[in-house]
């Protein structure tokens, strides 16, 4: 039988990718300013750049411990519906983080599909209950 932690998990793992992807986005404005002589000083100054911006560092490292709990979770999912309900859920909540953030949603495509994501994942969970 399928554990009923496991959704709440997967879930909160999407929660972490997907919140996280706009503030990333946003603490590494900046590192495109970067320009050095050669491939190997430009790797390690932009490495620099990320490491030392807590604007980055800090989504990046809740990002990261939403992959360590996805690799625990794994252990008692089934991969066939753990891979699609936490990817698609990181979509929807990376849209939702967006838009709390202030970027704006232009289509109603994009909406239309933020519902049948959650009517998809709802779905695939009620059938393994």
């Amino acid at each position: 039988m399928y554990m009923m932690g496991t959704p709440f998990w997967l879930t909160v793992v999407a929660v972490l990718w997907g919140a996280t992807n706009p503030f990333i986005k946003r603490g590494s404005k900046g590192i495109e300013q970067i320009q050095r002589d050669n491939a190997i000083q430009q790797f390690f100054a932009e490495l620099w750049f990320l490491v030392s911006t807590w604007k980055y560092l800090l989504p990046f490292l809740l990002n990261q411990s939403g992959s360590v709990i996805y690799y625990i979770t794994l252990a008692s999912a089934e991969l066939s519906l753990a891979v699609p309900i936490t990817n698609s859920l990181t979509f929807l909540f990376t849209s939702l983080s967006g838009l709390a953030m202030g970027e704006m949603i232009h289509a109603w495509e994009t909406l239309a599909g933020m519902v049948l994501v959650v009517c998809g994942v709802l779905l695939c969970v009620l059938d393994k209950i």
